[in-house]
């Protein structure tokens, strides 16, 4: 697994830590605030993790496949993924 990837894991194992926690609290019922920041620093590194295996797909997955003459359809693949992240 390379590096990218290994960030990645890292960023969604700890996200699913912390959804643990924000389920744990919201059976609390703690403050409504203190469970907000928690499920942004969540999607923070959700964010972290995509970006990280989109880096990693651009780096090896379609520089291969500009080597082996399929650049074309990997760059849409990545510009229709963009465009359902982005949500225009």
């Amino acid at each position: 697994m390379n590096q990218e990837k290994q960030q990645a894991l890292q960023n969604i194992r700890t996200a699913k830590g912390q959804i643990d926690a924000v389920i744990h609290m919201l059976e609390e019922e703690r403050y409504c605030l203190d469970i907000s920041n928690q499920i942004a620093a969540i999607q923070s590194l959700l964010k972290k993790a995509n970006l990280l295996i989109l880096q990693q797909h651009l780096n090896h997955c379609v520089a291969t496949a500009f080597q082996e003459g399929s650049g074309e359809e990997k760059t849409q693949e990545v510009m229709q993924l963009l465009d359902r992240i982005i949500g225009k």
